[in-house]
This record gives structure tokens, C-alpha cells and sequence, in this order.
């Protein structure tokens, strides 16, 4: 039940991470820079304060990676910028197709030889991309669907570095602190554009203090009791929550190139971590 409730919450958190910054971005609430610095900065604070009063780390200095910090600031910063042109369901789908064919390529550096389904699934899942990002009425910008496949092969490369934590809360915090720094630096050309209204600075909040910060603890925690192969079939959902939630609170609707382009994606990906499990 607890694995349960852990994996249902970091899912949901992964959704509304893509609901509450078009939410703050979208009308105007705040801008794609400030929002991700809340973001991040509100999501460093809670840790630290989570874990010194849950984890007795009296600092979060000595723990984390710089490399991880790294993808996570590289995944935020593109992820807010990318969602200035993209829905949150066509964002979602973007980033969590781009997440697994990042870690499949992963795999495949690693020298795993895939089997004839996954190599299908993956040409298939290849082609959802290509076909969602097409030039035509329906298809996102271009630029912003660059930006949100970066965001997918950042966030897929500090999911493959979180695997295996002992202490998912400090070395999470530990992360979070050390992105801090590097989305600072990279705001200061965008000062004189940066806006957020009250509102806007709550959405900020709460993404980077309960959608990132604690979801990712628990998403690292749940990923303890989890195969591979479920946690990746387990993240194919997001898009979905995420596409509804757009709907119920965004009144975003969904086009056919959406459903076709998510259908090829989904179900490549499936295909490939089932052929995988079979392997």
C-alpha cells in the first residue's frame, strides 16, 4: 500500500508540475526565468528544512551530485522555457517520450542488445515524435518542442543517476542546492523581463516545493520497490493525468495529431520495455 500510494503521488506531482507552469505562464502570472528560479529555490528550502528535521542532515552541502544538479537545472530551465508555446498535455507527452528514448539509448550505450520488438517499438515510438512535430496547423513550435525533448533527455539522465539512492530526501536536497546556483546565473541576462504577480509566485511555489521537491523524494523512494521495466510503463501515465488535468483546468483540448502522435509514442515505448522484460 505504501509503494502504492508513493509511485500514485510522484506521478500525479510530475503531472501538475506541467498544469501549474502553463497555469502561471500562460495568462501571464509570471515569466518562463522567474518561474523556474521560484521553482527550484522554493524547492532547495523544503528539502533542506525536510531533510534536517526528518532526515537529521544537518546540511546539505556534503550530499547530492554535481552532475545531477546539473541535469535537473537543465531539465527545469527548458521545461518552463518550452512550455511557452506547448499545451500541458503535448508538453507531457514530448518530455516523458523523450525521457524513456533517452534512457533506452542509455541502455543501448551500456551494450544492451534489444530484441527485434524493442527495436519496432522504438522506430514506432521514433516516428510518434517525428510525425507530432511535422510542420502543419496542428504541430507545436519547433523551438519549444526542441526545448521539452531537452527537458525529457536531461530529466531521463538524472533519473538513471537517482537509481539506486540510499537516501533519497538528502540527495535530493542535495541537488536541488546545487542547481540553485546555475539557474541564478542563467536568469541574470532575462532581469530586466522578469515579472511575477502573487499568483504567479504561488504556482511557482508549489510547483518546486511539493510537485518537484517532494515528488521527486517519494518518486526515488517508490523507485526502490519497482522493477525497471514497471517504473518505466508506470511514467507512460503521466501524459495521460497530464492531458486530462489540462482539460479539466486549463480548457485545453486535445487534436487528432495529438491522440495519433501520443498512441505511436505510448505504445512504441510500451513495446520496447515489454520486449525488454521478455529479454
Amino acid at each position: 500500500m505504501r509503494v502504492f500510494f508513493y509511485t500514485s503521488f510522484a506521478l500525479v506531482a510530475f503531472a501538475f508540475n506541467s498544469i501549474l507552469c502553463r497555469m502561471a505562464l500562460r495568462p501571464g502570472e509570471a515569466d518562463a526565468a522567474g518561474f523556474t528560479v521560484v521553482r527550484l529555490v522554493s524547492g532547495a528550502v523544503t528539502l533542506a528544512v525536510l531533510a534536517y528535521v526528518f532526515g537529521k542532515t544537518r546540511t546539505v552541502v556534503q550530499t547530492g551530485h554535481w552532475a545531477s544538479g546539473f541535469f535537473l537545472f537543465a531539465y527545469a530551465i527548458c521545461f518552463s522555457f518550452a512550455y511557452l508555446g506547448l499545451s500541458a498535455g503535448m508538453g507531457a507527452l514530448i518530455l516523458f517520450g523523450s525521457v524513456q528514448l533517452a534512457m533506452i539509448a542509455a541502455a543501448l550505450a551500456k551494450g544492451e542488445r534489444p530484441g527485434v520488438m524493442e527495436w519496432l517499438g522504438l522506430a514506432v515510438a521514433a516516428g510518434g515524435l517525428v510525425y507530432l512535430v511535422l510542420p502543419g496547423l496542428a504541430s507545436p513550435p519547433l523551438l519549444s518542442s526542441a526545448l521539452m525533448a531537452a527537458a525529457g533527455v536531461s530529466w531521463g539522465f538524472y533519473t538513471i543517476r537517482g537509481r539506486g539512492s540510499s537516501n533519497p530526501l538528502a540527495e535530493t536536497a542535495g541537488n536541488f542546492a546545487r542547481a540553485v546556483p546555475m539557474v541564478i546565473l542563467i536568469a541574470i541576462p532575462y532581469l530586466y523581463q522578469i515579472h511575477m504577480t502573487n499568483r504567479g509566485l504561488a504556482l511557482a511555489a508549489l510547483s518546486g516545493a511539493v510537485a518537484s521537491g517532494i515528488g521527486y523524494t517519494v518518486w526515488y523512494s517508490a523507485l526502490r520497490h519497482l522493477t525497471s521495466t514497471r517504473a518505466a510503463v508506470l511514467q507512460l501515465l503521466v501524459p495521460v493525468i497530464t492531458a486530462t488535468g489540462g482539460i479539466l483546468f486549463l480548457a485545453e483540448t486535445a487534436t487528432t495529431r495529438l491522440y495519433v502522435a501520443g498512441a505511436m509514442i505510448l505504445g512504441g515505448i510500451g513495446m520496447t520495455i515489454l520486449g525488454r522484460g521478455k529479454g
